[in-house]
């Protein structure tokens, strides 16, 4: 049964996962303080749709594929973190505002921020232990998912406009060559840990 302790449980999950630093919030930031916030706004609106989907695929029985065959789950962590590297190697020079023909990169599409869900190892945690610890079994199938599926972007959206709102704010602060450096330094870094962590 869907219970108030439940849904609060669920919404403290949630929020715990969606605002700490993992591979969307550092990409949001990354993406404010490059292109504004404006830019960024498909991103922001990909991922709580990516989360959608993913959770509702989770419930509907990949989870159980995972559980069944654990390779399958392992394949997609390494290649997940083999990306989280991939763009931490990416982000370094990548700050280049000053000069705008420089900077050749470009915000991230919305169907490229849904279908990063399906590469991002915190994403699939989320997935798999909503499904696995929020579900409730003895309700309606049908509500059961929409209950699980629909609460996630509540949260993940308002995560989303804070950390590409705090990219964007800073924007104005890094014109100093010294200060892009550290931010990309300490952006890649992070990506760096959090693709060793979810290894480990």
């Amino acid at each position: 049964m869907i219970t108030p302790e439940l849904f609060l449980g669920l919404i403290t999950f949630y929020f715990v996962m969606f605002f700490t630093p993992g591979p969307n919030n550092i990409m949001l930031t990354i993406s404010g303080i490059k292109f504004g916030f404006k830019k960024t706004i498909p991103h922001m609106i990909g991922i709580p749709l990516g989360h959608t989907v993913q959770i509702v695929s989770v419930a509907l029985g990949l989870g159980v594929i995972f559980q069944r065959y654990p390779e399958i789950q392992n394949i997609l962590k390494f290649i997940g973190c083999g990306y989280l590297i991939f763009l931490a190697y990416k982000m370094f020079g990548s700050l280049n505002i000053e000069n705008k023909n420089e900077n050749k990169g470009r915000p991230m599409k919305l169907y490229e921020a849904i279908l990063f869900q399906f590469l991002n190892p915190k994403a699939w945690v989320v997935a798999l232990t909503v499904v696995t610890v929020f579900f409730p079994r003895e309700e309606n199938f049908i509500k059961a998912i929409l209950f699980v599926s629909l609460t996630a972007p509540l949260v993940c959206i308002f995560s989303a406009l804070t950390w590409a709102g705090f990219g964007s704010t800073i924007r104005i602060f890094i014109s100093n060559n010294k200060i892009k450096k550290f931010i990309e330094v300490l952006m890649s870094l992070l990506l760096i840990i959090t693709a060793i962590f979810i290894l480990k």
